[in-house]
């Protein structure tokens, strides 16, 4: 559905280690500049990081979330250990198994430096099988964080 997805930073080398950590979790290499901003390429997309053209701070969207496909939920821990380490915040809960509408969920949730709102999601099972019951892939529902 998307070809990329563009986030305006206000410090771009500070988003970018922080991008280059999280991202990394994920076998995406470091950013390639361009400009006044950074892309980061996978088969699913591209992702990219610049400072507004207008010149004016780049803000985060209330109740926006840009989410990431996990291979798993060891992928999504380091993926969140990375996000802390290089900069981020954790957003509400830590990562783990959270009961959905259609089963339970593992999820993770960062805020960037510039407190933008992000999200992992492994299509997996949930380990105890019903009731938490398979992952949402298994019930016909695409996964809204494949982006990469």
């Amino acid at each position: 559905m998307f070809s990329h997805v563009m986030l305006g930073v206000n410090d771009l080398e500070v988003s970018k280690k922080f991008y280059d950590a999280v991202l990394g979790t994920l076998g995406i290499g470091p950013g390639v500049a361009n400009k006044s901003r950074y892309f980061y390429r996978s088969p699913g997309g591209s992702f990219g990081i610049t400072i507004p053209i207008n010149g004016e701070p780049a803000t985060h969207g209330n109740g926006s979330t840009i989410g990431f496909n996990m291979a798993s939920p060891e992928q999504a821990d380091a993926w969140h250990a990375a996000g802390v380490a290089h900069g981020g915040t954790t957003c509400e809960d830590p990562p783990g198994w959270r009961d959905g509408s259609v089963g339970k969920l593992y999820l993770a949730y960062l805020r960037d430096p510039d407190y933008l709102r992000l999200a992992s999601w492994p299509d997996v099972d949930s380990p105890d099988g019903p009731p938490g019951g398979p992952s949402p892939a298994s019930h016909g529902l695409q996964n809204p964080c494949s982006l990469f």
